[in-house]
């Protein structure tokens, strides 16, 4: 039978602030297990929680960035389950009274998989802060808990089940992750925990408008592992399907390295959790104009900076999309682009040399050497062939490792291209003298062996001839 998808999406995003939600203890990662904890996070009894004001403005921040309509009067819940992370066997989180309801986000362009993906827009249902659990580690036949991570600030975003596909999730989860980051809500570092998702999967019959029976994929840390585990649960559901078993609800684990997913549990349903209002919290409260106030910092999300750089730098969508990619690289190409006046040329330099620097240095973008107003002067110098890009490909390291602006070197080193004709055809003379049996070859109709010819000029020039005019100059004297 022919099934149709029915996905939905939680994510828990970790808040970026100094100290945890309801405690002075810092929000770090990688310190020494059970470093950073206090009689609050770790759920002495007599200890009273106090909310923290950044988090809950960059929940806020989140929800404006997302369309979601922000409520003025908000509260705070405790969560009931017994489980090994969770010290006070109740989380403080929030039910009924989120901070944000009613948001979307526009996906589109290219999927995981390469085919093209056609705009949609995904609703979002609610955003909601609330605590972290510790974090369990499994070693062999025991299980240790780190309390470190036990109260720091999470958002969870909860989608709307609008997604058909392992690529639609895949695009709503990378949107997200750029909103977090360029909101400076998050560093969305999966590899730390920084980022997990939990995705709801159901299948129906095509053209059937029900739901089917919902099972949820539990606790994905990476964008590939849940389109994995989605198109894997998408087909396990419609083997059984066909078969004609019954499936439950439930929740299942997934393993990245088998490929398949395992039985946890049977779904708890809300009651499960007995919600009710923490009494040790104050109810959280917003004005108009707070919320105003709040609005006006948002910054420039990465659509909007897309099509400014397409429109205003004339970058095709797959530069833009390159120096979208980061929110840190995004305003240094933006630095460089508006000093050089061959911005798209800044925008090849970035993606070839620069990026490949970084990556080799294993160097973040805000501690390069090389400034964006410098490498827009290295990009003019070639623009106004000065020097030419062969020569621009020696300087460029030598910025790269030691900050120097590109005119220093290239006057230091005598490194400015030859532009003088007479010049020029006095090198062309000496190769062409020297190379007989090339240009007997080129005489007798091998146009190839003019690249040959070229090569041998620059290597007597050093490099610093014009190669446009060297080209001009070979053909002048040979035919």
């Amino acid at each position: 039978m022919k099934y149709e998808a029915v996905i939905g999406i939680e994510i828990h995003v970790q808040v970026r602030t100094e100290s945890k939600m309801f405690c002075s203890c810092a929000n770090r990662y990688g310190a020494e297990p059970n470093t950073l904890t206090c009689p609050v996070c770790l759920g002495y009894p007599g200890t009273l929680p106090v909310p923290n004001r950044e988090a809950i403005l960059k929940a806020v921040r989140a929800g404006l960035l997302t369309g979601c309509e922000i409520a003025k009067f908000s509260k705070f819940d405790r969560k009931s389950y017994f489980y090994p992370d969770l010290v006070k066997n109740y989380q403080i989180s929030q039910f009924d009274l989120p901070f944000c309801k009613g948001g979307k986000l526009r996906i589109g362009g290219t999927g995981f998989s390469g085919e093209p993906l056609p705009e949609k827009v995904i609703g979002i249902t609610r955003i909601h802060l609330e605590e972290d659990p510790a974090k369990l580690n499994h070693m062999g036949s025991a299980s240790g808990a780190d309390y470190n991570r036990s109260g720091v600030p999470l958002l969870e975003v909860v989608s709307e089940p609008d997604m058909r596909s392992a690529d639609e999730a895949y695009a709503y989860l990378a949107g997200i992750k750029e909103i977090m980051q360029y909101g400076g809500i998050s560093d969305c570092d999966m590899e730390k925990g920084q980022m997990r998702c939990d995705v709801n999967i159901s299948l129906r019959p095509a053209g059937q408008k029900e739901f089917g029976t919902k099972i949820e994929l539990k606790n994905m840390n990476s964008f590939r592992a849940a389109h994995r585990a989605i198109e894997y649960e998408i087909w396990r559901q419609a083997e059984l399907l066909d078969r004609g078993e019954t499936l439950r609800q439930e929740t299942r684990g997934w393993n990245d390295d088998s490929g398949e997913s395992y039985l946890m549990r049977t779904k708890e349903q809300a009651h499960d959790y007995r919600y009710f209002p923490d009494p040790d919290l104050m109810p959280v409260t917003f004005t108009d104009a707070e919320i105003e106030a709040i609005r006006a910092e948002l910054p420039e999300l990465p659509a909007a900076m897309r099509e400014r750089f397409l429109r205003d730098y004339g970058l095709t969508e797959y530069d833009a999309g390159i120096m979208t990619q980061d929110r840190a690289l995004a305003a240094w190409f933006d630095r460089a682009a508006k000093a050089s006046k061959s911005p798209k040329l800044v925008a090849n330099w970035i993606g070839s040399e620069l990026l490949r620097m970084l990556g080799e240095a294993k160097c973040p973008i805000d501690e390069c050497r090389v400034t964006p107003e410098n490498l827009a002067e290295l990009v003019d110098l070639i623009e106004q062939k000065t020097i030419n890009g062969k020569i621009a490909k020696e300087v460029f390291p030598e910025m790269f490792e030691t900050g120097r602006k590109a005119s220093e070197i290239v006057k230091k080193k005598g490194l400015v291209q030859v532009s003088d004709s007479g010049a020029i055809a006095e090198v062309v003379a000496q190769a062409v003298a020297a190379n007989p049996a090339q240009v007997e070859q080129y005489r007798s109709g091998n146009a190839k062996v003019l690249q040959f010819l070229v090569g041998q000029v620059m290597k007597l020039s050093k490099g610093k001839a014009n190669p446009q005019l060297v080209v001009a100059e070979l053909k002048k004297q040979l035919d």
